[in-house]
This record gives structure tokens, sequence and C-alpha cells, in this order.
């Protein structure tokens, strides 16, 4: 990449002659390793596309695998996926692709490692959608409205496999468990703690910082960003419905701290 460079060196020719065009040329190499570093911040031309399938491929097969992670897919689970495709609004030829995805991920020769191994391949360079992929298979793992040890293991597996500690887990799962709460509206049940867990901040953050931590998850769920990262169009839908939960989990608080 040599665009900082060349620009570099013309402008300072200009400015302050040979010299200029020197130290221009250094000035711009800086500025061209800024662009190499942005340039993997997100997926873009062919690669979007191979990005976005890998991505909707893993998140359901993932989603069958949990389902049978406690020996047996149940009917409520089987009900759960259901819905959860037609609340994603899936084409007929898309819905159908994400229940043969789903039977795959539940079926006894399923391999989560090499499933792990294709998606770090295909998506591990970009941090945000690797964040995102994997708040999405533990939100899809709370949806049923609990949490078993073995799913909580695949998905802490799941973790380690494409970059992220215990810590960090374990704080995207406690973000999860408080979202739930809150998913459909303000629920009777849902309490403060639930609220604070579902944005990542303690009881005694400042208003300064829970606006913060609001404010930066719901830009990290904003569907212009989710796509232009290779997040599938068909699986939005989830995103702006989290967008939502957050929102509900932040008036609570704001509500409580009699904020305007």
């Amino acid at each position: 990449m040599l665009f900082g460079r060349l620009i570099g060196a013309i402008a300072g020719f200009f400015i302050l002659g040979p010299i200029g065009a020197v130290l221009g040329y250094f000035v711009g190499r800086y500025f061209d390793r800024s662009l190499a570093g942005i340039a993997g911040f997100a997926p873009s031309g062919s690669s979007l596309g191979n990005v976005q399938t890998v991505f909707f491929e893993t998140s359901f097969q993932l989603l069958g695998h949990i389902a049978k992670a406690d020996g047996r897919v149940s009917e409520a689970e089987i009900a759960h996926t259901e819905a959860l495709i037609n609340q994603m609004g899936l084409t007929a030829e898309h819905r159908q692709r994400a229940i043969t995805l789903f039977k795959q991920g539940s079926s006894p020769e399923f391999n989560l490692n090499h499933a792990m191994e294709r998606f770090k391949q295909t998506c591990g360079r970009y941090q945000v959608l690797r964040q995102t992929f994997l708040q999405f298979i533990i939100s899809m793992a709370f949806a049923d409205g609990d949490l078993h040890a073995a799913e909580e293991r695949i998905l802490r597996e799941c973790a380690r496999y494409i970059g992220f500690n215990d810590q960090q887990f374990e704080q995207m799962l406690h973000m999860a468990s408080g979202q739930q709460h809150f998913h459909g509206g303000a629920s009777s049940k849902a309490s403060i703690d639930d609220a604070y867990e579902a944005l990542g901040v303690s009881k005694d953050a400042s208003d300064k910082d829970v606006k913060r931590a609001y404010r930066k998850l719901m830009s990290q769920n904003h569907p212009d960003k989710l796509i232009a990262q290779g997040v599938p169009e068909d699986m939005i839908k989830l995103a702006t419905e989290k967008s939502q939960d957050i929102s509900n989990a932040y008036e609570l608080i704001k509500k409580s701290r009699g904020l305007n």
C-alpha cells in the first residue's frame, strides 16, 4: 500500500521542496500502516459474502449442538428454534437451510472443533465480528430461559477457541443473563440488579459511566455497523431486539436514579 507515501511525498515537495518530499514520504508510511490496520477491521468486497455465510452456518450449527448438549433435543428447544427462525423473517430457502444446519449441529457426527476452526479461519481476524458471534450464541443459549452446565461448557470452549479469556466470557455471560430479563419489555420480575448486569456495570458506577456503557452497547448492535462487519442481514433483526432489551434495562436504571 503506497497511497500515503505518494501523497506525503507530493505534498512535502510542494511545501518544502526535495527535503519536504523525503519527510512527506516517511510521514505517509505511517499513514499507510494505519490504513492497513483499518483494512483488517471489517470484511469487504468478495470476502464479505463468505464471512456472512460462515457466520450464519456456524451460528445455526452451534444452536443445534447446544440444544443437544444435555443428551436430547427437547420439544421446547425445537419450538424455540422455530420461533427464532420466524422471528428472523427468513426466506423459505434460508429457513430450510437453517433447519438443515441445526440438524447437522445436533447430530453425533458434528465436530465442534472443525466448525470453530472454519469460523476462526474465515472470521477470526475481525475482533468485533468474533465478539458479535459469541454474544449471539450466548443469547440463543439463554433464550429458553435457562443455561445448563453442558451448554455453558460448549460456549466457554467456543469463546476460548476464538480468543476470549474466561474473564471476558464470564462478563458476556452475565450481561446476556441480565438482558434476557428485559426481552419483550421490562418484565415485572426484572430487578435493578438485572438491569446493571445487562449493561455490564456495577451499581456503584457513576451516571456518566452508566450512560457510556449504554451508548457503547447500542453502537455495537447498530444494524448498519453489524452488516458492514459481516453479520448476515437475516440475523440483524436479532440485534435490533437485543438493542431493545438493553434500552429497557437502561430505562429501569434511569428511573431508579431519577435521571432524565
